[in-house]
């Protein structure tokens, strides 16, 4: 979605919006932990990001992947920045094609900035000579498809501080096709409230979006002030000078500030607020919270769908996906990037046959061996793994191998339930409550457009023992409600589901649409995950040595146990499904794996020798 389009909606209903602006980090550990903040940051709600573009093209390379990943795993709308500043015409073809293929569709136009071993702009043979040859070049190649943005200075650039040969050259930039300007970083807003003034009365009519700098230290705060050259209030020099030692009562006192600056914009009828978060989220989110303008435990304020979309070129339009890979989104757009088309309205018209191989980056496990052992540990029983699931539950830890992100707020409904099954050795790593029709606008479980009303159908995906695996598949053939599908690492499938066909397990009704079904259970994509599912569980084994009793423990329920995932049609019915499991405890959960190992002889010293192939012995059924 074009930018200008965003600016104008927020400008017609009067409801203010923000961006952000983070820029390419210089090692591998910043550029992941970036992509992780900026994952998180996603659910503050912004409009869009922008991604900076390093002087002469230093890391543009960066720029793009980070482009590429924004818009397509993470679902965030990305304006590109793109510089004049020794880039030859060559590059900056390349550029903009690779912000094509990414899906994007928002440029900002730049002269840019010298590499700092110079010490004045040149423009380079083949290149661009200013800002606005490069806005009429992507024009001239590119038509409607990128939304251009281009620069604006209310106190001056550091080239040229002659305000009315500035306000020439923004004219220029937006006559050539810019649609839209960003500033400069200021810090006194009556400065920046004359120079708006200033813009209108030179017949320049698109929207301005105000450059917003967080205050994060004292000396961070007056190093940028004096490198951009804007002016700082007396007020906020006297406000942060008694606290400018201590870094979170600057954070705090410039909370204040800023969001107090940010009212004034706002009220002066100015409804974006574009954030320079210096790849940091604290000192942003506490001004947009104290601004109100996004929730204070950082859940979306609003969801298009029940699951968060991609951007990807060809991708806007899919409304439908299997529930499978509700928690790991990454790895869905990652096993089905190759696909022509994408699900929209029906799963079943525009699905590709096949999904993405395994061995893609990004499919399996995160984390190093370390870091997972330490955030796991080193179980030793099933009862020391159905904890590590309990503890997932109560939000002691962050996430599964089959759980990218923290148990959601969905889940407290049932989460009495959920601890009650993986007390009893049922592993629990999907799942969603039955919901009859709930507005659109519920902080829970609502999604989609205003005025319309949600619901969903009990939904349960879990581990299974082969000891209980039978009892449970004759209760629930039992209650003709109830479909589920039950398959092992080898491919042995069970079902009762009447054909292969998506069966939708979410749906919404809205004014003046079809009824949408985004989320659905079907027989192929259910295999395809269980490859996934059962590889996750083995990459977590082989997180432990080879002889590890985790490893064995870990490596028996992904030989010899069932992923079970199991579907109340009855919408009607909340804890419907739970009721299967009733009496049912897989037996023996304490006993230690180093007493139960199967060993294929002794070694020299008189302890077992094991292998990769070396399994425990299945665990029984109780009925207590």
């Amino acid at each position: 979605m074009h930018i200008k389009d965003k600016l104008a909606e927020a400008e017609r209903t009067g409801k203010p919006m923000f961006s952000f602006e983070f820029f390419p980090p210089k090692t591998a550990q910043g550029v992941q932990n970036l992509y992780d903040r900026m994952d998180r940051m996603h659910d503050l709600g912004p409009s869009f990001i922008d991604v900076t573009w390093g002087a002469g093209g230093q890391l543009s390379h960066l720029t793009c992947e980070m482009v590429n990943v924004a818009q397509t795993l993470y679902g965030l709308e990305t304006c590109m920045h793109l510089t004049c500043t020794d880039m030859k015409k060559e590059k900056v073809d390349g550029a903009l094609k690779e912000a094509y293929k990414a899906g994007c569709t928002n440029i900002l136009a730049l002269r840019g900035d010298p590499p700092r071993e110079k010490e004045k702009w040149e423009a380079v043979q083949g290149g661009f000579h200013y800002a606005k040859d490069l806005v009429k070049y992507i024009k001239q190649e590119y038509g409607d498809h990128f939304d251009i943005g281009v620069a604006g200075y209310p106190e001056g650039a550091e080239d040229q501080q002659d305000p009315e040969i500035l306000l020439d050259h923004l004219k220029e930039k937006v006559d050539a096709g810019g649609t839209f300007i960003v500033t400069q970083m200021f810090y006194d807003v009556d400065i920046f409230l004359a120079w708006v003034d200033k813009v209108r009365a030179r017949g320049i009519k698109v929207p301005i979006v105000p450059g917003i700098m967080p205050i994060q230290t004292h000396a961070a705060f007056l190093r940028r002030a004096k490198w951009s050259n804007c002016h700082i209030p007396q007020n906020w020099l006297d406000a942060l000078e008694p606290v400018k030692n201590d870094d979170a009562a600057v954070r705090d006192v410039g909370k204040g500030l800023v969001a107090e600056m940010c009212r004034r914009i706002i009220n002066a009828g100015i409804m974006h607020l574009h954030f320079y978060t210096m790849n940091l989220a604290q000192a942003t989110r506490m001004i947009l919270e104290e601004l109100g303008l996004t929730s204070s435990d950082g859940t979306p304020t609003k969801k298009a769908l029940p699951w968060r979309q991609s951007l990807g070129l060809n991708r806007r339009e899919e409304d439908v996906r299997p529930i499978f890979w509700k928690n790991r989104n990454k790895s869905y757009i990652t096993r089905t990037q190759d696909w022509d088309e994408f699900p929209n309205g029906r799963w079943g018209d525009s699905r590709s046959p096949a999904f993405g191989e395994l061995d893609a980056y990004g499919i399996g496990l995160k984390g190093t061996n370390e870091q997972n052992i330490k955030l796991w540990g080193q179980p030793r029983s099933l009862r020391d793994i159905a904890n590590i699931f309990v503890r997932f539950l109560k939000n002691e830890i962050q996430s599964l191998p089959w759980s990218e992100s923290p148990i959601s707020n969905e889940a407290d409904s049932i989460k009495t339930e959920l601890l009650d099954l993986n007390s009893r050795g049922f592993l629990t790593i999907n799942s969603q409550p039955s919901v009859n029709g709930v507005k659109s606008s519920h902080p829970v479980y609502g999604w989609g457009p205003h005025g319309g009303y949600v619901y969903q159908k009990a939904y349960l995906e879990l581990l299974v023992s082969p000891s209980l695996i039978d009892e449970l598949i004759r209760r629930t053939s039992k209650n003709e409600d109830i479909t589920y599908y039950a398959v092992n690492k080898a491919g042995n499938l069970k079902t009762n589901a009447p054909n292969d066909g998506p069966n939708a397990v979410t749906w919404g009704v809205f004014p003046g649409k079809e009824i949408v079904q985004p989320t659905i259970v079907e027989t192929v994509s259910f295999l395809a995950w269980k490859d996934e599912a059962f590889r996750l569980g083995s990459d977590w084994a082989r997180c432990h040595s080879i002889a590890s009793p985790s490893r064995h423990l870990i490596n028996d329920i992904m030989e010899n146990w069932y992923l079970v995932n199991i579907v109340h049609n009855d919408f009607h019915q909340t804890h419907g499904v739970f009721a299967l499991f009733d009496g049912l405890e897989v037996a023996d959960m304490d006993m230690g794996i180093e007493n139960n190992l199967i060993t294929n002889g002794d070694s020299a010293k008189g302890h077992p020798q094991t292998n990769d192939t070396a399994i425990p012995q299945t665990n029984g059924i109780s009925t207590s």
